[in-house]
């Protein structure tokens, strides 16, 4: 038996979930990699602060990035793992050389915009698939980056 027939998920209900769940996936690996170069980059009088943040941001990053991957595996996926495919599948562009706060501030809330999108299409797809975990996660994820959102763009608005 599969691990749907035990968690009680229709394997043809849950298709369109793993799917996003892939390109949600994608676009938080490149979301990542973006912050490691804002942490790595980051110059001038909001050093310290932006810099101890951004590290903050990208080790929650990597948290989501575990939990995805893992949710596609509980569904029967089988998640990307290759930065090729990531590059190919993202819908958020790689940025390169980012050393001012308020550039790296301004992609950073792009990417939450795009990122709470895509997680709110996500949550409808696996409420109607049944998938109330899927949907819990996704709301989670939501409570928590529209807070940092609001906190971002209070910082950025000095």
């Amino acid at each position: 038996m599969k691990t749907l027939d035990y968690i009680k998920l229709n394997e043809s209900g849950v298709n369109n979930v793993v799917a996003s769940l892939q390109q949600l996936l994608a676009d938080f690996q490149i979301y990542y990699t973006n912050l490691r170069g804002f942490h790595w980059n980051i110059k001038g009088h909001d050093f310290f602060v932006l810099h101890s943040k951004f590290e903050d941001l990208y080790n929650d990053a990597a948290e989501k990035v575990d939990e995805i991957a893992e949710r596609i595996l509980m569904l029967g996926g089988t998640p990307a793992n290759k930065f090729s495919d990531y590059l190919k599948m993202s819908n958020i562009n790689e940025v390169d050389r980012v050393s001012n706060g308020e550039k790296a501030l301004e992609n950073i809330l792009e990417t939450y915009s795009h990122l709470i999108g895509e997680e709110r299409k996500l949550l409808s797809i696996a409420s109607q698939a049944g998938d109330e975990v899927t949907v819990a996660l996704m709301s989670d994820y939501l409570k928590e980056q529209e807070k940092m959102v609001w906190m971002l763009t209070a910082y950025n608005n000095k």
